[in-house]
């Protein structure tokens, strides 16, 4: 019986293993993932700390809002200019603050936020509602599956909040 099958076998695997590269264009999709959630990025100089509340339907998510310093690249140094030679840039502070609040269960469709921003005092300096659209993302590209839906937060130097 093993005569007859195996050249059926052969020819299955064979047909299996060429849809995988057809025309050569096979993707790479890597395990890599995506945060779930909101970022928000703050020029406003005196904000220190904040919270953000996150509702759609009728359900509302209240994540820890980290507010780290925020960094820009500065001056490049360069040893050449041929492919093996190497560049480096130092991380200047830009003088506000960003966080990641990562929302459990984002849709991918409007949600509306409670952003609330203190100094270091605890003094409220922004306290906005704002309409936002979380997007999906694709961590390895189109052609991979998605790794999630995030949304962002700009805060403006005068504490003006718009969605990013």
């Amino acid at each position: 019986m093993w005569r007859r099958t195996w050249p059926l076998g052969v020819l299955l695997l064979a047909t299996a293993c060429g849809t995988a590269n057809v025309g050569g264009d096979a993707t790479a999709c890597t395990a890599i993932g995506a945060l779930v959630g909101v970022s928000v990025d703050v020029e406003h100089p005196d904000v220190v700390s904040g919270t953000i509340e996150v509702c759609w339907d009728d359900r509302c998510s209240t994540p820890a809002l980290e507010l780290r310093p925020s960094t820009k690249a500065g001056e490049t140094t360069c040893t050449g200019t041929a492919p093996d030679d190497s560049c480096s840039a130092r991380l200047e502070p830009t003088g506000g603050v960003q966080g990641f609040a990562a929302v459990q269960d984002l849709p991918a469709e409007q949600v509306t936020a409670t952003l609330r921003l203190l100094d270091q005092s605890g003094s409220l300096l922004v306290d906005r509602h704002i309409t936002l659209h979380p997007e999906m993302v694709y961590p390895n590209g189109p052609d991979c599956p998605a790794g999630g839906p995030q949304a962002g937060i700009s805060v403006d130097p005068h504490g003006a909040v718009s969605e990013r």
